[in-house]
């Protein structure tokens, strides 16, 4: 791996891999924050203190990390985390930096802006990461040349409020998991790993009063659809995922499978605070789609490599088995909860 292939990997846009987006900023900038004033104002004045603005930054507790001694697996799959942690931290420092820049409204730009300060520390943090290894993502080559997707605000919203809750029960719980099990910590980044989550989980609020602005986003049945979308793709991308890195989760001494079921069991109970629902991971066929949606990965990847008519013959059969299981997920009934009057939470795991 080199500086090269990696920001070769990060330019990658699959359905797997993170990606740019951008959206109408004009729709953007006419929300009006009035109904949720008071929690907003709070928000705001959290993110300005700013308590992690020294946190970023190797110290003593960065241990010396032996890249040339790691197991051979274990650093592909850890160095393709990273690439990923960080082209999806860059992809939302791009997004808001943007909204800041073609922004008027000073509720929305400032918001925005506070979000791409948090956004470009992590992404810096990892890549420096990465350089120890002697590999860094061209982060500028990046915002010139990767695909941008365009997706309207709300489903901006949907989104990103999603990979940022989730992205906090992710880190918080691999972060508790190494407290206990410090034997694991097989590298210092994970001691950044409690206050890198909790930016996440404040813009995850951020998010949730954006989308409390208009009830209809969340209250009306086309976005009720949409919502159910968001949160079953979030989920399933997720979980095939971390499933193609099978020993970096065992140098972790996490079992894959508890942990997925764990991230999704602590974000399926955060967002109660803005959404109407949340999936039933408990029903039988929830496990059994998302493993027959792993299947259909592994089958779609080992035609990729076979390349040819048959190797093409086994994408298409194996795309065609995962947007089936993706149906069988979607069609699972959701469990319906009451609402608080106020969005605003701390972060409690």
């Amino acid at each position: 791996m080199t500086s090269e292939k990696a920001t070769d990997v990060a330019m990658q846009d699959t359905l797997l891999t993170p990606r740019f987006y951008t959206t109408d900023f004009d729709e953007l900038d006419a929300v009006n924050v009035e109904n949720v004033r008071h929690d907003w104002d709070t928000l705001i004045g959290q993110m300005e203190a700013d308590p992690n603005k020294g946190h970023f930054k190797k110290n003593a507790d960065w241990d010396t990390v032996d890249w040339d001694g790691m197991e051979p697996a274990l650093r592909a799959e850890f160095i393709d985390f990273l690439i990923s942690s960080c082209t999806a931290e860059f992809s939302g420092c791009v997004l808001y930096k943007e909204m800041k820049r073609r922004g008027s409204n000073p509720d929305i730009t400032q918001l925005f802006q506070l979000m791409a300060r948090d956004e470009a520390r992590h992404a810096g943090f990892i890549n420096d990461a990465l350089r120890e290894a002697g590999i860094a993502v061209n982060l500028g080559f990046l915002t010139q040349q990767k695909k941008y997707t365009y997706f309207r605000p709300k489903f901006i919203y949907y989104a990103t409020y999603l990979s940022e809750k989730i992205g906090y029960a992710r880190y918080i719980t691999i972060f508790r998991h190494l407290e206990k099990h410090p034997e694991h910590r097989f590298h210092p980044i994970f001691k950044w790993f409690e206050e890198w989550c909790n930016d996440e989980f404040s813009h995850g609020e951020a998010f949730a009063l954006l989308m409390k602005t208009d009830p209809k986003l969340t209250e009306s049945r086309q976005n009720r659809l949409w919502i159910k979308f968001f949160l079953t793709a979030v989920y399933g991308t997720m979980w095939v995922r971390d499933h193609q890195r099978p020993v970096f989760h065992e140098a972790l001494g996490v079992d894959v499978t508890w942990y997925g079921m764990e991230v999704f069991r602590k974000t399926s109970e955060i967002s109660k605070q803005i959404y109407p629902f949340t999936l039933d991971i408990d029903h039988p066929r929830f496990r059994k789609g998302l493993d027959k949606l792993q299947d259909a990965n592994v089958q779609i990847a080992a035609g990729k490599r076979q390349r040819g008519v048959a190797g093409k013959i086994k994408q298409f059969i194996g795309t065609a088995r995962a947007a089936a299981a993706f149906a069988v997920l979607y069609s699972i009934p959701v469990v319906h909860h009451e609402r608080p009057a106020s969005t605003m939470m701390e972060p409690a795991y």
